[in-house]
């Protein structure tokens, strides 16, 4: 899928990795970019159309899909993160993690992708983490809905295997975004993960392993360990 003449819609657009990823398409050529967030009235990226989404209500969603129409690519990116422990967190943030970053994306796929089959092409592109594969003390109950996320893109591209429609599956390790601002960690920068990220996506890749955490967890999953923690 060529980014260039292409319609898409980025959720989680207001700032972010959403930001930058709706900047970059702009700056490879795409026809209309829809940028998408909870506050539309956040969106400050010329060129970009601000529309009102969230994933978790699926009126929005589906009221997204009319007014875009026809879209070429949907980057499946808005997320959410409450740091919540399985075994003591608030039930209440655990659900939200999976209603935004399983469910959510999910909504975005039924609500695009029958357009697309009709069409014979189109693309999605699904932000998951490194999380998906990792155990911490803090943060497993977003690594599950990560977890969720990508094993859906793999059940996706299966269920739409001839269908004339990519889907990417993109896994990161720590990036220096809003989400990651407590954190005193190493981390990605955003413009340069999403440029990598963008061209492996054009390259037709389905697994798109965006740094070097995310390349070293992959090769170690074969391994029985309890932690892919050093």
């Amino acid at each position: 899928m060529k980014i260039k003449n292409s319609v898409v819609i980025v959720t989680g657009a207001n700032r972010g990795l959403g930001k930058q990823f709706a900047a970059q398409l702009l700056e490879r050529g795409a026809e209309r970019v829809y940028a998408a967030a909870r506050r539309p009235e956040l969106v400050d990226l010329p060129g970009a159309e601000a529309i009102r989404l969230d994933v978790t209500d699926g009126q929005q969603v589906a009221d997204a899909a009319r007014t875009v129409g026809q879209a070429d690519i949907v980057i499946n990116n808005a997320g959410f993160s409450s740091f919540a422990r399985l075994i003591d967190g608030e039930l209440s943030d655990i659900r939200r993690e999976i209603e935004v970053n399983y469910f959510g994306a999910l909504r975005m796929v039924r609500a695009f992708a029958p357009g697309m089959r009709d069409r014979g092409r189109g693309a999605f592109l699904n932000v998951s983490s490194v999380m998906a594969w990792l155990g911490f003390e803090h943060s497993s109950s977003y690594g599950a809905s990560k977890a969720a996320n990508w094993a859906m893109s793999n059940g996706l591209r299966e269920e739409m295997a001839g269908a004339g429609i990519q889907v990417s599956s993109l896994l990161l390790g720590s990036t220096d975004t809003d989400m990651m601002a407590g954190i005193d960690v190493p981390k990605n920068r955003p413009d340069k993960l999403v440029a990598a990220a963008l061209d492996q996506f054009e390259d037709g890749v389905n697994e798109i392993l965006a740094d070097d955490a995310a390349k070293t967890l992959k090769a170690a999953l074969s391994v029985d360990r309890g932690r892919f923690v050093e």
